[in-house]
């Protein structure tokens, strides 16, 4: 059974780079508060180190 994540936006992309921003969408993240979860693969991993000052990660059992 692979490892699955809970990504919560907690920042502004205000004032951000446009690949943060892209990279925050390609997520499924839109608006502060809102949450996705994903199964965490190298490429998601990769994508949530890339915007980790924006985000809140959880493991789900």
């Amino acid at each position: 059974m692979s490892k699955k994540v809970k990504i919560k936006q907690v920042r502004s992309t205000i004032k951000r780079l446009e690949s943060q921003k892209r990279t925050l969408r390609a997520l499924g993240l839109r608006k502060i508060g809102m949450e996705v979860e994903h199964e965490l693969t190298s490429s998601i991993s990769g994508m949530i180190e890339k915007v980790r000052h924006l985000v809140e990660v959880n493991s789900i059992k």
